[in-house]
């Protein structure tokens, strides 16, 4: 018994011993505990109340409300109108195919858009709602929120949608705004925050895109209360962000609707410019697009349809087409060569129709020639012969120089995108680019502008309205921003002499309306507007001497691609010049037959301010020119007061 005493008596001081062990750790585990608890809760109190703060309150950027876009008279050509779409929420569905295919019986889906959606729904949070479409309608957007029970993760959504209320007449000047691509983020000259914003979009083309900033205006911001795996609960506070600036072009919004609808279907372009300050007053490219189509995103079925159109309806032909400026070059090499004392304006040239160069003939469009030609006659009549003559003696550099003066081969900084320099050959130019040297006959062809010489319509109105006002005009579209004007308009004399200038503007009435000129049938018979002009016909094919020998096969014979371009340059009123004017017609045959009579609707629109009286035409063409106006699709725009002839 003593001895299992013992024993017990051992036991029960070692358990004591690891009892008081214990006790003690956890004592100094606890005191420790209390230690951290009184350091975070009370010493550090401030600083982890703050970070708490941060967790639960998000600042997220709200998106501002878009730039206007005006014409010079402040009508809206561009604006914001309220925008109904529908969203889908991942976290908020368990069948997002049946959600989807639900919502499509409702609204019109296509397959692509619905891939779309799963796409973007698979690489973005499960709380962030997915755009599925917009542009709805009321009655559409009522009919989703009425079936709203049945549809677990969609929310009727009401924003903002650009829209173009003149369609296509603007489409390659103002251009149009379009989603956000990887491209656009990846940019490193812009890294504004707002490319981030779910569905936000910038300018993709045109004025929308050269102005994008501008028109893009700053963010607001929201604090939003979230949970702690980032979703919403609700909103604390909004600050609205600053709209976008105001931009006022210098385009006539009447004018280019009638230049739209007089082109009609012809792949061609017309440009109208103030003689005085540069002011673009038309500028349309035509066939033309509806922009509204690329706001929310173009089916593959309808750009696919612009694809493949051959008059080329996405080209932007007023600032990047470029053609063979043709005959209305030869005001280049005529002031080129009396500006270097080489060519005497009395003088004649005899032309037989053709001259040779080594074992080739160049030949004048007319057959029979021009007989002697002075240098007025040459631009009234369009006598090419006269050119080879003196083309000769200036030589390119001449030739090359005097184009860029006037306008020619440069790259005009104006409001829209994808802006071609155009081709002024020279000696070096070709050896440059194709290893060769120049030869004579490049000379012949360049000085009646064909060859190598390239321009776009906007460089040949540059041209014109140069040698109408005799000043270094140069263009704009922006007129003002938030109405702060953008230019001085200040343009410097040409350093031409006048006298050479003023016999070029002296054949260009002829071409007019003299009997003998070469587009007397399109002259204006309204005293006062009287106006001078010059044609030109480029060829886009080569007239063997097989087919000269037998006969030119006539455009009309031809298919239309292998026709020639039609151009025409001019500028009114004669007197006094307030408008330049180009136009071109892509395979329209001739400058004097096709061009020609559409330039001088446009002008006499522009003179007139609306359409024109019949007794501005030949009395020939009083009937066909009515029959021409009931057709056209014109909008109806009320008078303006301000005189558009203001600078």
């Amino acid at each position: 018994m003593t001895q299992k005493t013992r024993q017990n008596e051992g036991y029960h001081r070692m358990i004591t011993r690891r009892g008081l062990i214990v006790g003690g750790l956890q004592a100094t585990f606890i005191g420790i505990l209390a230690a951290r608890m009184h350091n975070m809760q009370v010493l550090q109190s401030d600083t982890y109340r703050f970070l708490a703060e941060e967790n639960r309150i998000d600042v997220r950027l709200i998106a501002p409300e878009r730039g206007l876009i005006l014409d010079r008279y402040g009508r809206v050509i561009a604006q914001n109108e309220q925008n109904f779409g529908v969203t889908i929420t991942r976290e908020d569905t368990d069948d997002i195919d049946a959600v989807l295919e639900r919502v499509s019986t409702l609204i019109s889906l296509s397959s692509g858009q619905i891939d779309r959606v799963k796409r973007e729904l698979n690489t973005r949070s499960s709380f962030a709602p997915v755009l599925i479409t917009d542009g709805l309608t009321w009655d559409q957007l009522a009919m989703v929120s009425v079936n709203a029970p049945s549809l677990p993760g969609i929310t009727a959504e009401v924003g903002q949608l650009r829209v173009y209320p003149y369609g296509p007449d603007f489409a390659h000047t103002v251009g149009y705004v379009g989603r956000v691509t990887k491209r656009d983020l990846i940019r490193v000259e812009d890294q504004d925050p707002l490319l981030r914003l779910p569905q936000f979009k910038i300018g993709k083309f045109g004025a929308e895109s050269r102005f994008d900033r501008s028109l893009r205006g700053s963010a607001g911001n929201r604090r939003v209360e979230v949970n702690a795996v980032g979703r919403v609960m609700r909103e604390l506070a909004r600050e609205e962000g600053d709209r976008g600036q105001t931009i006022q072009l210098t385009l006539d919004a009447a004018l280019q609707n009638f230049t739209a609808a007089r082109l009609g279907n012809e792949s061609a372009s017309a440009v109208v410019i103030d003689t005085r300050n540069g002011d673009l007053l038309a500028a349309v490219s035509s066939p033309s697009f509806d922009p509204n189509l690329f706001v929310s995103g173009i089916s593959q079925r309808e750009y696919d349809k612009l694809l493949q159109n051959d008059h080329r309806p996405l080209h932007n032909k007023i600032a990047q087409g470029l053609y063979p400026p043709g005959s209305t070059f030869k005001m280049v090499t005529l002031l080129a060569g009396l500006e270097a004392g080489l060519v005497n304006p009395a003088e004649t040239i005899r032309c037989s129709g053709f001259v040779e160069l080594g074992d080739r003939q160049f030949h004048c469009w007319k057959r029979s020639g021009h007989g002697l030609t002075d240098a007025r006659k040459s631009l009234t009549e369009s006598c090419d012969t006269y050119y080879y003559d003196i083309c000769q003696r200036v030589g390119i550099e001449g030739i090359a120089q005097m184009a860029r003066y006037l306008g020619l081969g440069l790259r005009h900084d104006v409001a829209m995108t994808s802006i071609s320099e155009g081709l002024i050959p020279t000696k070096d130019w070709k050896f440059r680019v194709h290893k060769q040297d120049w030869l004579i006959g490049d000379t012949l062809n360049a000085t009646i502008g064909q060859g190598y010489v390239l321009a776009s319509p906007l460089q040949l109105a540059v041209m014109t309205a140069r040698l109408a006002s005799g000043h270094n005009i140069r263009p704009r579209m922006i007129r003002s921003i938030d109405g702060i004007e953008t230019s001085d308009n200040s343009h410097e004399p040409l350093q031409i002499n006048k006298a050479h200038l003023d016999l070029v503007r002296d054949a260009m009435f002829d071409v007019m309306n003299s009997n003998r000129g070469t587009a007397y049938s399109s002259r204006i018979l309204t005293a006062g507007y009287e106006w001078a002009g010059k044609t030109g016909t480029s060829q886009v094919r080569n007239i063997t001497s097989e087919e000269r020998a037998r006969g030119v096969i006539r455009n009309e014979d031809l298919p239309w691609e292998r026709r020639d371009h039609a151009l025409f340059v001019g500028f009114a009123p004669y007197e006094s010049p307030r408008y330049a004017i180009s136009v071109v017609v892509e395979h329209g045959g001739g400058g004097a037959s096709v061009a020609a009579p559409i330039a001088r609707d446009i002008i006499l629109y522009t003179l007139s301010n609306g359409l024109p009286p019949l007794d501005a035409y030949p009395d020939d063409q009083h009937l066909q020119i009515q029959e021409l106006y009931n057709t056209l699709e014109l909008r109806h725009f009320p008078k303006v007061n301000t005189e558009r002839n203001q600078a």
